[in-house]
């Protein structure tokens, strides 16, 4: 996985990130149907190109290489992960 997107994204959504993305892989989108009751926007580690667009973007700075993750959010590696697999 090349990014992820951690707590500060939670409950705010910006989705100025999906629209910088070059290969779609943050969802949910706003016109997908699990938009609402989602938390916060996802990274597909397998669809992400670690390309970065998504980084100066979003403006709650949740994004981060997983390299730079905080440790107090390694968690939400599985998280963006998870979101994936159980779709």
């Amino acid at each position: 996985m090349a990014y992820v997107i951690a707590e500060p994204c939670i409950d705010v959504k910006d989705t100025a990130c999906v629209d910088a993305c070059p290969v779609d892989c943050i969802h949910p989108r706003k016109n997908e149907s699990d938009f609402a009751g989602a938390a916060q926007l996802y990274i597909d580690p397998v669809e992400c190109i670690d390309c970065g667009a998504c980084v100066p973007v979003c403006p709650v700075s949740a994004i981060f290489a997983l390299e730079d993750l905080p440790a107090k959010w390694k968690h939400y590696t599985r998280l963006n992960a998870d979101h994936y697999v159980h779709k």
